[in-house]
């Protein structure tokens, strides 16, 4: 079994290059402790919490079209549209599933996925 770090995204309008070329298609990784904690430094952050998203995306997004790289003037140029469909994408890719584990039903030898809850108290 593979653990998936990677995801592909179609933007709904696209970013728009100097060229006029439109880039639609591309890749996010999954979020580190880095990718969260890190940008909380930068200047422009710390004037503007809302700029977080701006950096956080520059970080995690891997590929957009053809572009040779993905920068903050990027993710600051995409229409309002992409910039929200991309917020949703990263919290869906990084929020935590529940562990499911393959075991074997006692009574009927049937092998099933039975879901590990681990927010759930144990008593």
């Amino acid at each position: 079994m593979t653990f998936q770090t990677e995801y592909n995204f179609v933007l709904p309008k696209g970013y728009v290059d100097q060229n006029g070329t439109v880039h639609r298609e591309g890749t996010m990784r999954l979020a580190n402790a880095g990718d969260e904690i890190l940008p909380l430094r930068d200047p422009k952050v710390q004037q503007n919490p809302g700029y977080l998203t701006i950096i956080l995306l520059t970080r995690v997004i891997t590929r957009l079209g053809t572009l040779p790289m993905i920068t903050t003037k990027t993710i600051e140029s995409l229409f309002t549209i992409d910039l929200a469909y991309l917020q949703d994408f990263y919290e869906r890719i990084n929020t935590m599933e529940m562990p499911r584990y393959k075991c074997v039903c006692p009574h009927c030898g049937e092998e099933v996925d039975v879901p590990v809850n681990f927010m759930e108290a144990v008593e």
